[in-house]
């Protein structure tokens, strides 16, 4: 008796232990693949299985978006609420050697949830591989459901589009995904369905894991932060305001301009191009690299005369008679370096500082609009000054 209650006792044992070692498994394209701990979405399509790696730790809000659609948790979407929403849908476009996107409930890059969620970056996570997966998106902030999987390296869509995940296992499927026959757009010819995301947890962190409330925080988070944001703006744009000494009754006075001018040029560096710059305030963020997005508000005004004729800031478009109401004051997103869409004055400024720096640039017309000027509001051959703080 005692020895069929020890082989009892033994099958027991065996058995959870099989129960356990396979509750780390999963079946992608009829493999098995054991799991580390993590947060997975094992995604069924008709082309097959991908098995992604979400980055639950480093990413959460959009994780929390996105692990919320798929379970039918998500109470913001107003798009399939309650049942798993990426079930059913497609991937709409596909392009060899780029990405293949889907989530769009129209199916043709025009839907989402119903909500949009800030862009969640952080630097370690870049488009450096195939296998990405990021969030697709219309402009800055506009989340929803949409997201892509890279089929290749593409680092010109860093701190552009957010990335959350990674696939693990089943990139041959992604490629060939990429590679079906297509018709006009990118579509596929023969539509490639997801028929099921499955969300897995493996570990104690992963299972606590609440996406939904993982959403919400972030969101919370973010409009707290635009918040500050707009706040330190307002008080940037008023110390800036406040060294503007020739602006008088919202004219300028060039006399008293000319005196802090002259001032100006010599108290400034001169790099071989030309430029000039003066650092107001450093900043204490790390140093701006080229090919990188980055936050700049400005202030523009002419050397000869110090008469302003732009401004990011609302408080000094008012004070200057450029306000318009139509128009969003915030911080000027830019490329740094050679690829930004800019003057070359601005090219070369912004890669001298580090994040979080205030300065004063001084651009000679080769580096400005040259012999034709700007848009009636710039003359021809004008040296230019800018008042610049880079976002840290």
């Amino acid at each position: 008796m005692k020895f069929i209650q020890l082989l009892g006792l033994a099958a027991i044992m065996s058995f959870a232990s099989s129960c356990k070692s396979s509750s780390n498994e999963v079946s992608i394209n009829e493999n098995k693949v054991v799991l580390t701990d993590g947060l997975y979405a094992k995604m069924s399509t008709t082309k097959g299985d991908i098995l992604i790696k979400l980055y639950y730790d480093a990413t959460p809000m959009t994780v929390g978006s996105f692990v919320s659609l798929a379970e039918g948790t998500n109470e913001l979407t107003t798009v399939k609420k309650g049942e798993p929403y990426f079930n059913g849908l497609t991937f709409h476009r596909v392009i060899a050697d780029f990405m293949i996107q889907g989530g769009d409930p129209q199916g043709n890059g025009s839907g989402g949830p119903g909500y949009q969620f800030p862009d969640e970056f952080v630097d370690t996570l870049k488009h450096t591989s195939s296998g990405i997966l990021s969030m697709a998106n219309a402009g800055p902030g506009t989340n929803g459901s949409q997201f892509f999987i890279t089929d290749t390296a593409t680092r010109f869509l860093d701190n552009k589009h957010a990335i959350f995940g990674k696939v693990v296992n089943g990139m041959s499927v992604v490629r060939a995904i990429a590679r079906v026959e297509k018709s006009q757009g990118d579509k596929p010819k023969t539509a490639v369905v997801i028929d099921s995301v499955r969300i897995i947890r493996i570990g104690s962190d992963a299972r606590k894991f609440d996406a939904f409330a993982a959403l919400q925080a972030g969101m919370e988070k973010a409009e707290a932060d635009k918040v500050a944001v707009n706040e330190a703006r307002a008080e940037d744009a008023q110390a800036f305001l406040d060294t503007y000494t020739w602006l008088q009754d919202g004219e300028s006075s060039e006399d008293v301009f000319k005196g802090l001018f002259a001032d100006w040029t010599n108290q400034m560096q001169t790099t071989p191009s030309g430029l000039g710059y003066i650092v107001l305030e450093e900043g204490t963020g790390p140093q701006v690299e080229a090919n990188e997005f980055v936050i700049v508000d400005y202030t523009g005004y002419l050397a000869e005369n110090g008469k302003f004729f732009d401004s990011s800031y609302e408080s000094i478009a008012k004070a200057i008679g450029t306000y318009d109401p139509r128009r969003p004051y915030e911080g000027f997103q830019i490329m740094s370096g050679p690829s930004g869409r800019v003057i070359e004055g601005w090219k070369e400024g912004i890669m001298l500082f580090k994040k979080g720096t205030k300065a004063r640039l001084i651009i000679p017309p080769s580096l400005g609009y040259g012999a034709q000027g700007a848009g009636g509001v710039i003359p021809p051959n004008a040296t230019l000054v800018f008042d610049i703080n880079i976002a840290e």
